[in-house]
């Protein structure tokens, strides 16, 4: 998986796509039975909508085609996943109910219904819209009869000195077994006959996933971006992989398998030799899809069903080319007025030194007071980065800990505590190897910090470490030790955190840095801490955290008192969060949600929900911060953290929430919410029913205000301001 893909990467996934559990709270019979919508359904709504943006004509072209392949990548990490585990609850009789009350068996049926609707929809998008708009745009996707004389032969040359070498065709028959499909990979049915013998016989070419999905043609000095798929590419060419043969048929097809990971933690005494077995067996997870170009004749298709075991529901017929995942190459072209207008974040004005020539320490700056960073906006290079990098340098530091969970192939983060290490501070790092699909990754950068000196750890037992936490630990100039602490929203990669939106604080409060120190003992030790103060942890307190404060706005409101809930996630599906936010709204609290993902929240209902709202804002950055925000009678408590509510962050995952104490702090952030829950901000609105309807111009016409185009500016202005 490519880390750096926005909606479509495996971070976005793993954010919606979650293992299956039992509700988080037994009904008590004070609120209806059908109150909360289907996660699975509203996980697929939750990508209608990034198709919808592919298919907005007033997006750049080259951003839809992105969002083309954000929504295909998307898909299959969906069924990898969910569908997989439906499947597999299916499989061994664990029908336990989904969070509505439904059979998997019957939650499989609409799920296969609405994908089959939404990949022709999908496919449909870029053969009606994307591909003649690059057409208009002189960028073109050509096919093999698009081609002259001249080009053929051109292609011919590259094929056969760049593609060639590394193909394998892999014949079927008495002699060579059916060959083994990977998951994801795009495939060539290929039916030949011999001229002398008659027989037909079916092979199989992989469509090799190292070279460029899309090949760029020899200019024909037109000026135009030629390609053609590679998979059309070698269809045309298959004399050379079966010389002498009669090709009959040939059709593109692509498997999708379970590729989830589960491992027992309790029975395996080595965690990483344990799971890189599982990553192996991931390989050969059994096939949950199969895509086929909706051309491919009845005899090629009965062979594929038959030998991979395939039903007929699992079938999707589509248009070529399939995979359109392959698109993010296209999304690279460098053509500026195709894409996005270039943002570079600012530095954040309270990192800055006070005299312009001074070199910035980003020490002294935490000192003057917390600061509140909001990525992509502000730069993570020039504040968490140089927040880390600065530590490992600092020959006043004695120690650095901190959690990652997903960063950068060439991370700057990895390096910095390298750095620490050899230096001679003490620095532990927390790496959770079981984030998935980066699960290889992790357990690679673990092997090279052990290396390095650092002191690795792996969380605890049966919980993911999920919450985003640094530690420095310094002697300062009287003797006296001060923890600075970051803690975040997103993850510690400097790629991500261009194109995802998340907030982080900087503080060197004592009371933080004391309980993110016992916090870090209980990770790597056996420390047991009951009681934080500014922090909400899961998986003992978080829940129970929210729920007192949601809880307290109810009161208050029945009190007659000022009362308001704004809460800000990826995911809400938590039973027990979701009926305090019913209770809470029959109260006349105003309870606002902005869900990116998954909701199960069904707003607006009369007698359940009436006084809820719920926005979703999708655009060119992904919208990762988690934030609650409670009025608490006009003194609003704030809380931004790594958690969304679902049941895996707030029962099976290391999780943290820090309450904002900042007032510059707390306006920023209602003054966000303000903007986003605003009837003129460009959103998505849900109603009772679960259908999203998207709002982005207004009742004349003109375009609402994008949220994510705003915020660039009021940072900019802001800095200036400074």
């Amino acid at each position: 998986m490519d880390s750096e893909t926005l909606l479509g990467d495996a971070a976005l996934a793993a954010d919606v796509i979650d293992e299956f559990d039992e509700p988080s709270v037994v009904d008590d019979g004070t609120l209806p039975p059908d109150r909360y919508l289907d996660r699975e359904l509203s996980w697929l709504a939750f990508n209608q909508r990034v198709l919808e943006l592919a298919e907005d004509p007033k997006v750049p072209l080259l951003e839809r085609t992105n969002f083309l392949a954000i929504f295909a990548s998307n898909l299959d990490e969906f069924f990898m996943v969910r569908v997989a585990g439906l499947q597999r609850r299916i499989a061994t009789g664990i029908a336990v109910p989904t969070n509505v009350g439904r059979a998997p068996i019957d939650v499989l049926a609409d799920i296969s219904a609405k994908a089959h609707e939404l990949q022709a929809r999908h496919a449909a998008a870029f053969q009606n819209l994307i591909k003649p708009a690059l057409d208009e745009a002189d960028i073109h996707i050509e096919v093999w009869s698009d081609l002259n004389e001249e080009d053929r032969a051109r292609v011919r040359e590259l094929f056969v000195s760049r593609i060639f070498p590394v193909l394998m065709p892999l014949a079927v028959d008495p002699a060579h077994p059916f060959p083994y499909i990977s998951g994801l990979s795009l495939n060539l049915s290929v039916r030949v006959r011999n001229p002398k013998t008659e027989k037909v016989e079916f092979a199989r070419v992989k469509v090799p996933p190292l070279l460029s999905r899309f090949v760029q043609l020899p200019d024909d000095g037109s000026g135009r971006l030629r390609f053609i798929p590679l998979e059309d590419l070698i269809s045309n060419h298959l004399e050379h992989l079966f010389p002498g043969m009669e090709i009959l048929e040939h059709h593109e097809f692509r498997l999708t398998r379970n590729e989830d990971v589960n491992i027992d933690e309790d029975e395996s005494e080595n965690l990483i030799q344990a799971l890189e077995k599982e990553l192996l067996r991931r390989r050969f997870g059994p096939p949950i899809r199969l895509e086929i170009t909706d051309d491919m004749d009845p005899v090629t298709l009965d062979l594929l069903v038959r030998e991979l075991g395939i039903t007929e529901q699992e079938v999707y017929r589509l248009p070529a080319p399939l995979d359109l995942a392959g698109l993010f190459e296209l999304g690279k072209i460098d053509r500026p007025a195709l894409k996005y207008p270039t943002h570079l974040p600012t530095t954040s004005a309270r990192l800055l030194p006070s005299e312009p020539n001074q070199t910035p320490d980003i020490f002294a700056s935490i000192n003057r007071g917390d600061v509140l960073l909001h990525h992509p906006y502000e730069s993570f290079a020039t504040s968490v980065q140089a927040f880390l990098e600065q530590a490992a340098a600092d020959p006043q530091v004695l120690a650095i800990k901190q959690t990652l969970y997903r960063t950068s192939g060439d991370s700057p983060i990895i390096e910095a505590l390298i750095d620490a290490a050899q230096a001679g501070k003490a620095v532990l790092a927390l790496v959770e190897v079981k984030a998935r699909f980066d699960e290889e990754a992790n357990i690679s950068w673990a092997r090279k910090l052990e290396k390095a000196g650092v002191h690795v750890v792996y969380g605890l037992v049966g919980l993911k470490t999920h919450c985003k936490l640094a530690l420095v630990v310094r002697q300062e100039k009287d003797g006296s030790l001060r923890h600075y602490t970051h803690i975040g929203t997103g993850n510690y990669n400097p790629k991500t955190s261009r194109i995802y939106e998340d907030f982080g604080l900087l503080t060197a409060d004592a009371q933080v840095g004391k309980e993110v120190t016992r916090l870090f003992n209980e990770l790597s030790g056996y420390a047991i801490e009951k009681k934080f103060d500014r922090l909400l942890v899961a998986p003992r307190y978080l829940r129970k955290g929210l729920l007192r404060r949601i809880d307290a706005e109810t009161r208050n409101a029945l009190a007659g008192k000022p009362s308001g809930i704004r809460i800000k996630v990826n995911s809400i599906v938590d039973e027990a969060v979701i009926d305090a936010l019913y209770r809470a709204s029959n109260a006349g609290v105003p309870v606002e949600v902005w869900v990116r993902g998954i909701c199960g929240i069904m707003p607006g209902v009369p007698g359940l929900s009436e006084n809820i709202t719920v926005r979703s804002v999708l655009g060119r950055f992904l919208e990762h911060s988690r934030i609650f925000w409670f009025a608490n009678e006009d003194d609003p408590q704030v809380y931004i953290g790594s958690a969304d509510m679902m049941h895996r962050n707030l029962d099976r995952r290391v999780e943290v929430l820090v309450r904002l104490t900042d007032r510059t702090h707390l306006r920023e952030i209602g003054k966000l919410f303000d903007t986003a829950m605003a009837d003129t901000t460009q959103s998505w609105h849900l109603t009772g029913e679960g259908e999203w309807i998207r709002h982005s111009v207004s009742d004349k016409g003109t375009a609402l205000v994008d949220l994510q185009a705003k915020t660039i500016r009021d940072t900019a202005v802001r800095r200036r301001g400074r």
